[in-house]
């Protein structure tokens, strides 16, 4: 008898969560609940949001964030802890990566905005930046005013590159953009004397590989307001709302401020009054 109630139970169980699981069958969702996987992309350039540490493998604070995203999703339709499939992607790739379906999303320094919106989603804000450019010390530059004549070194389609040429015309200060496909050419290009600045988020550029960093400064100017999101594909209401969920948690329960502490404290920096309002709004409730 207690065998057959037993029984009886747990069909009744498992018909509610199933019925939980109700999403369009166009969903991303309906692949991760039933692989019980998650593919999250990740770059390994975007110290100290999303890189590879010496085993090879992600880390970061986004990609610490994700970890805890993909764990919520799990719990939201009773699945336990989800495998995740890390998708290995670049700064030129990492929008198609999404779109194209060979990732669910993508974790990194990645800025949400409308021109991006036509090929992907975004997640509810996870942090906010801002561009800035360092020089060599010994090139006298001291704001962005000085860059009058110089040659400044950009990824080229990133907000950075938009936010740099914004500036110019803002500012009207003549300096020649030059055009490159990552943080590492640029760098390159800045220790041979071939640019006077490389211009990226400023934590990007303190992350940044470069051989003397004794040898440069950050210039004190904020050229722009960059609000990080989680890659979500297109249209994907009920990934993105399951995403949204599993940062609210993170962000009511205080999780956020121990990932934040573990990753900031190193380099000094606090949690800005912005930082707190954006993760204020953020928790919402269920």
């Amino acid at each position: 008898m207690f065998r057959l109630v037993s029984v009886c139970l747990a069909f009744l169980f498992a018909t509610a969560a199933s019925a939980q699981i109700q999403f369009p069958p166009d969903s991303r969702l309906k692949a991760i609940t039933s692989t019980k996987t998650i593919r999250i992309a990740y770059r390994a350039d975007a110290r100290p949001f999303s890189f590879v540490n010496d085993k090879n493998e992600p880390v970061g604070f986004t990609i610490d964030l994700c970890r805890l995203v993909a764990n919520s999703i799990g719990q939201q339709f009773g699945l336990g802890d989800l495998k995740i499939d890390w998708v290995p992607t670049t700064l030129q790739t990492r929008f198609t990566t999404v779109a194209s379906g060979k990732a669910d999303m993508e974790c990194g320094s990645s800025t949400a905005t409308l021109g991006r919106m036509k090929e992907v989603d975004f997640s509810n804000f996870v942090f906010v930046e801002t561009t800035g450019i360092i020089v060599m010390k010994a090139s006298n530059i001291r704001t962005f005013a000085d860059m009058t004549g110089k040659k400044i070194a950009v990824a080229a389609g990133t907000t950075n590159e938009q936010a740099i040429i914004n500036q110019l015309k803002q500012q009207k200060v003549e300096a020649t953009l030059v055009s490159v496909k990552d943080g590492s050419e640029a760098v390159a290009l800045l220790e041979s004397g071939k640019a006077d600045g490389f211009a990226s988020d400023k934590l990007l550029l303190v992350g940044a590989h470069i051989k003397n960093p004794q040898d440069l400064m950050m210039l004190p100017d904020d050229l722009s307001v960059e609000p990080y999101a989680i890659v979500l594909p297109r249209g994907d209401w009920a990934l993105r709302l399951a995403v949204n969920t599993g940062l609210a948690q993170i962000y009511r329960d205080g999780r956020v401020i121990v990932v934040f502490k573990a990753w900031f404290d190193r380099v000094g920096l606090q949690m800005s009054p912005v930082l707190r309002i954006m993760y204020g709004l953020g928790a919402m409730s269920d």
